[in-house]
């Protein structure tokens, strides 16, 4: 008998955290890149081309599902930031905390 229960999301939930390291970058990355297919739906009448269209063929109606099968394709990934530019970012001596 499998492991695996039947879920009535696809892909399911648990092929997706593994592509990721915590199921809050999932759902942040998720978020993110189905506000960006959403931007794409909505300018395609304007003839712009500034959005980047869906990567994968997919009969899902919402972005946040079209934004999931990207996921579990490996066509959308969480990159690092560098860590010599958080340094930059975190070490120029401005800010509330910073003092005479």
């Amino acid at each position: 008998m499998s492991s695996r229960h039947a879920t009535m999301m696809t892909p399911p939930i648990e092929e997706l955290l593994e592509r990721t390291n915590s199921k809050f970058l999932l759902v942040t990355l998720a978020a993110k890149r189905a506000r960006q297919i959403n931007s794409y739906f909505n300018q395609l009448g304007e003839g712009l081309g500034a959005q980047i269209p869906p990567q994968v063929t997919s009969t899902a109606n919402k972005p946040l599902s079209i934004a999931f099968e990207e996921i579990a394709a490996d066509k959308i990934t969480h990159r690092e930031p560098d860590e010599a530019a958080a340094g930059a970012v975190e070490g120029d001596g401005e800010g509330p905390e910073a003092g005479p």
